[in-house]
């Protein structure tokens, strides 16, 4: 009678797990999105992919260095501002865009693409480049598991900032 009581039970646990996997689309990057709040009804809105490090080497490894990346996992990230905004000190009209990025030891480029709907690597989309805006890079105190895009508010803006391992990832972002 024990052991049908508890078979039962991990029956049961096996078929939940399976059935919150499969709601969730069974992706091992959950989707994620960071929006950004630059007052007067303007914002940027990020969608995006998060993997996991999952102890594994994350920047120069699983994420080679000098190489173009889809910046999170699955579908390219997209980036979709509400009105024209300054990256870097560079233009982006009001619009829906994806974004990449290229990681190296001390600087990054984040690049803002005109194609839309793509898996994301590999990457054949230099034609429609809008921009391509360097990145400041700074190590974290700490290891961060899940990788984030988040948009911490700084002055008349906000500063996109790309977490993952010990890395983070930052740019300037303002309404024009």
């Amino acid at each position: 009678m024990r052991k049908q009581i508890a078979l039962s039970v991990l029956l049961t646990v096996a078929f939940t797990t399976a059935a919150v996997a499969q709601m969730s689309g069974g992706k091992p990057s959950p989707a994620a999105s960071a929006t950004c709040n630059l007052g007067g009804g303007k914002s940027i809105k990020t969608d995006y992919s998060s993997p996991r490090m999952k102890g594994r080497k994350i920047y120069g490894d699983l994420v080679p260095f000098g190489e173009v990346w889809r910046t999170g996992a699955n579908e390219a990230t997209t980036f979709v501002p509400s009105a024209d905004v300054s990256v870097g000190g560079k233009t982006v009209p009001a619009g829906n865009y994806t974004i990449f990025t290229v990681p190296t030891v001390d600087k990054w480029t984040l690049i803002i693409n005109k194609t839309t709907g793509e898996w994301g690597i590999p990457y054949k989309y230099e034609s429609n480049e809008l921009a391509r805006v360097d990145m400041k890079v700074s190590k974290l105190p700490s290891p961060v598991e899940n990788f984030t895009i988040s948009y911490a508010k700084s002055g008349n803006g906000c500063t996109m900032q790309i977490d993952w391992e010990r890395t983070r990832a930052s740019v300037e972002i303002t309404a024009e």
